[in-house]
């Protein structure tokens, strides 16, 4: 027993080498190719109007994914066993929210949105959007990762997880930072709920380009976009699935329902502005 606590102990430091080495990594990372990635958005005249009507570019969230698949492919070859047979998948994953948000920051239109207005009028009435496109693309992505690497019994479950994060992550992405904050907020609960499991290197990859970039998206220079929004849902969505317990997955897709279902009756802008706690979180650190 006590060969085996020091195994444990020695594994969880093992851990949260990782942990610390991803996450300071892909600060840096981030830190200095951002300036570049905004130069060459700009020079391509990739601009977008946020809500203060001034043009900013947009879809500067693609360097969570550059920096995520470069930190990944530096520590592959270290990475315990269980990590390095996943790193793949959360790539493809993350490769596959990010192209899809990408397809939507270029030739999207914001005539429809929601899930409803994508998925159900668009279609019913002949039309296929880009977030039709999204959304139906993400749940063939969800569910290919989901049947490779998760249990067949919680296959539903986790697909909606990982779609619904995504698109949770999407919604907040209405203000400067606040989908930043979202992510944040969500993944300091999953690395308390996991701790100690390898995946969440991953997050901590993931966690530190988000951080180098929320400086830019606070004071509303740049735009993430769906490229950077529907990563960060993905990045979040498949690590849930690989470290909540089934209780915890059952509490978290019930809270993605309810807040869903509301948001499609009511303005997540207009309900954050009404409560005053989550009007100051929301107005933290912004311009």
């Amino acid at each position: 027993m006590v060969w085996l606590r020091a195994l444990t102990k020695e594994v969880r430091c093992g851990v949260l080498f990782f942990l610390a080495s991803f996450f300071l990594i892909s600060f840096f990372i981030s830190y200095l190719i951002l300036p570049k990635i905004i130069i060459i958005i700009q020079e391509a005249n990739f601009l977008r109007l946020n809500y203060k009507n001034e043009l900013i570019p947009v879809g500067v969230g693609l360097v969570f994914f550059l920096t995520t698949l470069l930190v990944v492919a530096l520590f592959l070859a270290f990475l315990p066993e269980k990590a390095s047979t996943k790193a793949y998948a959360f790539l493809l994953a993350f490769a596959i929210f990010t192209c899809l948000g990408l397809i939507d920051d270029v030739w999207g239109s914001k005539d429809t949105s929601g899930l409803k207005g994508h998925l159900f009028t668009s279609i019913k009435k002949g039309q296929l959007t880009t977030g039709a496109i999204k959304a139906i693309f993400g749940l063939v992505g969800a569910a290919l990762l989901t049947v490779s690497t998760g249990s067949w019994l919680w296959v539903l479950v986790n697909i909606l997880m990982v779609v619904l994060t995504v698109n949770t992550i999407n919604l907040l992405d209405l203000r400067p930072g606040r989908a930043g904050k979202g992510f944040l907020f969500l993944a300091v609960i999953f690395f308390i709920l996991g701790w100690g499991r390898e995946e969440l290197i991953f997050l901590a990859a993931v966690s530190g380009s988000l951080l180098a970039y929320l400086g830019y998206d606070l004071k509303a220079r740049t735009m993430m976009g769906d490229t950077g929004a529907n990563a960060l849902g993905a990045a979040l969505g498949v690590v849930a699935v690989w470290v909540l317990a089934a209780p915890a997955k059952i509490i978290y897709l019930v809270c993605l329902i309810i807040f869903h279902i509301i948001t499609e009756k009511y303005s997540v802008t207009k309900i954050i502005a009404r409560n005053r706690f989550l009007n100051f979180l929301d107005l933290l650190g912004r311009k």
